[in-house]
């Protein structure tokens, strides 16, 4: 019998749809409807037949050039975004529907610009399916974990910078007891320090064996993290195995010097 799977993605298409008006602002708009003028609509295939098979405790990065649908595909895993085609798919959760997950998707997701850092840390938690009983008994880690002046968690997030919201962000997503976190990009903001913290907890989820899918553009990262690398190139799946060989390969492609 095959092992239970911490992620199975099988066959998805994800495409969008884009439209070119071709003018801009009110005006513009009725000045094209007086006219007759339609806007011209073209459907973009981010991801095309990509099935994925992730084993509970792997650390998966997804690696490939902008627009190669990394993210894409991570916000597909996180229920972001819906397939066009295909599904996506828990087994090894205790809730295959309803995994728990800790996505870190882009900076500043999930955090409402005008409640101040501790407002989002509460707001967070209960998207990420946690009481606020919960959430204030892991208060303190957190805070401590972001590492923030204690003025600015009593302020609104707009007056944060990327760094900051990185930080708060991540120091959330790791104490919600997740079973597979989701990270795109989010190591390559903040300061070495703060960086160094992040790989460590890394480090640790992957000792208690948990399931981690990452994008990066960071060969290094990706050297130093990943158990196995995936290459997507134009909505598609290249190359899918050992981290060196899949790096590798995708540098030839492009003429990339490791």
């Amino acid at each position: 019998m095959a092992p239970t799977l911490a992620i199975r993605v099988d066959a998805v298409t994800k495409r969008f749809r884009v439209v070119r008006r071709g003018y801009a602002g009110v005006k513009g708009m009725l000045g094209a409807f007086v006219k007759g003028v339609r806007p011209e609509v073209e459907t973009l295939t981010a991801l095309e037949d990509v099935s994925l098979h992730v084993a509970p405790g792997e650390t998966v990065a997804l690696v490939g050039r902008n627009g190669a649908g990394k993210s894409t595909l991570l916000s597909l895993i996180a229920h972001v975004l819906l397939p066009d085609e295909g599904a996506i798919a828990f087994p090894a959760s205790a809730d295959p529907h309803h995994p728990r997950l800790a996505p870190l998707l882009e900076l500043g997701a999930g955090f409402h610009l005008d409640l101040t850092g501790t407002q989002n840390v509460f707001f967070n938690g209960s998207i990420l399916g946690l009481t606020r009983a919960q959430m204030q008994a892991r208060l303190p880690d957190i805070t401590a974990f972001a590492d923030l002046d204690a003025g600015y968690l009593d302020a609104p997030v707009r007056t944060y910078s990327l760094g900051m919201l990185m930080r708060l962000g991540f120091a959330v997503a790791v104490h919600t007891d997740p079973e597979i976190i989701l990270v795109d990009e989010v190591l390559a903001v903040g300061d070495e320090a703060f960086q160094e913290k992040c790989y460590e907890r890394i480090g640790e989820f992957q000792r208690e064996g948990r399931t981690i899918v990452f994008v990066s553009h960071d060969t290094d990262a990706v050297r130093r993290v990943a158990t196995r690398a995936v290459w997507l190139n134009r909505g598609r799946i290249e190359a899918d195995g050992a981290v060196e060989d899949t790096i590798r390969a995708y540098h030839r492609e492009f003429g990339i010097q490791d």
